[in-house]
């Protein structure tokens, strides 16, 4: 009988889990229930796993990323074929390309870069012209949402027989209600990067129309960016917050559903995402939120949230203002999340990729 082993790219697994790190994190109890061996810089007890090179994970930048792409063009296809593997899953859209006896399958959580391209930018000109390679090439490409399936058949004509939407969740046994005495204010919580596509500048923008008269503070939860987080707080003193505005740098995990707990209310108003898991472990958590009524977002909140135009800050402005003065619709809102949240768990999540894992293995 012969055994069909998966191999499993889980380089970007690392001590600090955030994105794609997570994701993986969620996905291993059921991949773990086929032949794997986890390609990962840092070996998880109870798994197969093939020890790789540290400095390798999306967080790192540049330096990482083209590390990564050098070793898995070359390194990883010699151990794929070493261990005799019959598939490859990358839970992100990278993959050897232009070789035949490595079969993989991806997953796309997103095409941003291309969405918000950057002149000279190594993210962008990646998405244009090494991703098309691999969305061609593969057996099949799993999808966050039906926003970002979309997105590749707009952007690269990918046919949709060769996608599979499988939403995202969140750990129902760690986002749950956490209300205690930490809070200090009333404040607005969002979590997640700087990247000017995340819409900071018009939260900050929308929170100073509404916090002269109040004692409202924001908080920006998420690691800072040299690039971009200097600019942030330059305009928070110009649009004269002072000490209203606090950036709270990266917060560990055990962290996050206090911290989401005790928050006014959840304010995502980012200009795309392939998914949108705050926004999903915010309602998980109790809290209100506010997002973007644009891409994934409402796929994820449903009528759980209040949808906003996120280009327009005087709509973002009284949406946060509505919410800190009506009590009630607080209270429904907190429901409905609870309620919303309840669709989405990572045992779905997982059980579905194992399923059209063992279609191509």
């Amino acid at each position: 009988m012969i055994v069909r082993s998966l191999l499993v790219n889980a380089s970007a697994l690392t001590p600090k889990p955030t994105g794609i790190s997570t994701y993986i994190n969620n996905l291993i109890p059921n991949l773990s229930k086929l032949p794997s061996v986890f390609l990962t810089a840092y070996p998880v007890q109870g798994l197969t796993c093939q020890v790789i090179p540290q400095g390798m994970a999306p967080e790192l930048g540049l330096k990482g990323h083209l590390k990564r792409l050098f070793w898995m063009q070359f390194r990883l296809v010699k151990i794929f074929k070493t261990l005799n593997c019959s598939l490859l899953f990358s839970p992100l859209l990278e993959s050897p390309i232009n070789n035949r006896d490595c079969r993989f399958v991806v997953t796309a959580h997103d095409i941003i870069p291309l969405r918000f391209p950057r002149n000279f930018s190594p993210l962008t000109n990646y998405f244009r012209y090494y991703v098309p390679l691999i969305l061609d090439q593969s057996e099949h490409i799993i999808c966050d949402s039906v926003s970002t399936a979309r997105d590749l058949t707009d952007f690269y004509s990918i046919s949709s027989s060769k996608l599979t939407v499988v939403p995202l969740a969140y750990d129902s046994s760690h986002f749950r209600p956490k209300v205690t005495s930490m809070r200090t204010g009333n404040y607005f919580l969002y979590l997640g990067r700087q990247d000017p596509y995340k819409n900071l500048q018009r939260l900050l923008q929308a929170f100073s129309l509404i916090a002269k008269n109040e004692e409202y503070e924001l908080w920006l939860a998420g690691p800072e960016d040299k690039r971009y987080t200097p600019t942030l707080r330059a305009y928070a003193q110009e649009l004269g917050l002072g000490e209203r505005v606090k950036f709270l740098s990266y917060v560990t995990y055990k962290q996050l559903p206090e911290l989401i707990s005790n928050a006014m209310a959840f304010v995502f108003p980012t200009l795309w995402e392939g998914f949108g898991l705050p926004p999903l472990e915010a309602m998980a958590c109790g809290t209100p939120v506010i997002v973007s009524n644009i891409s994934s977002l409402p796929e994820v909140v449903g009528d759980a949230a209040i949808a906003i135009d996120p280009y327009n800050v005087c709509e973002l402005a009284d949406a946060m203002r509505l919410l800190a003065n009506d009590s009630q619709l607080q209270q429904r809102l907190r429901q409905l999340g609870l309620e919303r949240a309840k669709q989405f768990s990572w045992e779905k999540t997982g059980q579905a990729t194992v399923n059209i894992l063992e279609t191509f293995l």
